[in-house]
């Protein structure tokens, strides 16, 4: 790609510059007339429009079938930010004024700081922000179901830290009744819940080999088919990284997600988490601020959408990311230095806090 970036001249590079801004600012195609107005260079028209088709060539912009005027594409976007933003860091008094903002009352729980400055970062910029925080370094078995099935199937219902689900299908070596199911099932809870799976595994291996001789049908039932639930593996991953997001409601605004079922499906995919997370975890293994443009992610549901993350961390190391989440027409000289310093100030207030 960078062979082609070279051949972008000066009076290209300021169109190209002019058409996206143009283009965030109003939400409109721009056309050469516009362009012609707004770049300063003098051009004729007819030299504007040998430009854009250039351009467009190249695939930095498109043209809508509705309208004569361009828009950028994720590659045009991908360029303005790397080579063209004319982005300033955030002045003294933008600073101070957002540490002065951040609430930090009840903030001797580093996760209510969190959770305040995302509130912060999602209003100052108008988009969805996003922080993710360290999960528990042990999955707790909060609750066990057993729901009889056909064939001498039991489907297993496990519960982690109170909101982790895992189903499993065991097959015990007859049928069971639902009573001797829900019997089963109080009984592993008395003895299982606040246990890591594989402190599970160990005390019902411990009662098989010390207590059998004393154990009635249904104690040993219960073991029985808990032992080939933990045989099976144990907890979701324990170590890694949740997330939270915030002012989702702002996406509601933006030209490009109007379509309600599109936003469906984006508030959808944030509450599945897997692959935005997978997402967010690229961002923590790298330095400074990462934006991912459109189709840059990866995820379809993202198409239309960037995405701006800076890592955030104590003295003790990153804990983090921390960004916003908005359409691909967003104000990027703005939202980068905001997302910068909002990690910044994060950063400082927990080490202030140890």
């Amino acid at each position: 790609m960078a062979h082609e970036y070279d051949t972008l001249n000066d009076r290209a590079q300021q169109l190209l510059r002019v058409l996206v801004e143009s283009y965030i600012r109003d939400g409109q195609p721009v056309g050469s007339r516009a362009l012609s107005r707004d770049c300063g260079l003098y051009l004729s028209s007819a030299t504007i429009r040998n430009v854009m088709a250039d351009l467009e060539e190249l695939g930095f912009i498109i043209s809508p079938h509705t309208s004569a005027g361009r828009i950028p594409t994720d590659r045009g976007y991908r360029f303005f930010v790397d080579t063209l933003l004319r982005s300033r860091p955030l002045d003294d008094a933008a600073v101070v004024e957002m540490r002065s903002r951040l609430d930090f009352a009840g903030a001797d729980d580093p996760m209510v700081l969190v959770a305040n400055t995302l509130q912060l970062l999602s209003s100052v910029t108008r988009l969805a922000g996003v922080v993710t925080v360290p999960r528990p370094t042990v999955a707790s078995i909060t609750q066990i179901e057993f729901v009889g099935l056909s064939e001498n199937r039991v489907l297993v219902v496990l519960v982690f830290n109170d909101r982790e689900v895992q189903n499993r299908i065991i097959h015990p070596s007859r049928h069971h009744t639902p009573e001797e199911l829900r019997r089963a099932a109080y009984y592993l809870n008395d003895q299982l819940i606040g246990r890591s799976a594989e402190t599970a595994r160990l005390e019902i291996l411990r009662q098989l080999q010390e207590a059998r001789e004393h154990m009635n049908s249904a104690m040993l039932d219960a073991i029985s088919m808990a032992q080939q639930v933990f045989d099976r593996g144990g907890a979701p991953q324990a170590s890694g990284l949740d997330y939270i997001v915030a002012g989702e409601t702002n996406l509601m605004g933006a030209a490009e997600l109007t379509s309600v079922d599109k936003l469906r499906r984006l508030f959808e995919a944030f509450n599945e988490k897997r692959d935005f997370l997978h997402l967010l975890d690229q961002s923590l293994h790298a330095k400074g601020v990462q934006i991912f443009i459109g189709k840059e992610s990866g995820y379809q549901i993202f198409d239309d959408c960037s995405v701006i993350t800076a890592p955030y961390g104590a003295e003790e190391g990153l804990m983090g990311v921390i960004g916003v989440i908005g359409p691909t027409r967003m104000a990027y000289e703005r939202a980068i230095p905001v997302v910068d310093v909002t990690a910044r100030l994060l950063g400082s207030a927990l080490n202030a806090r140890r």
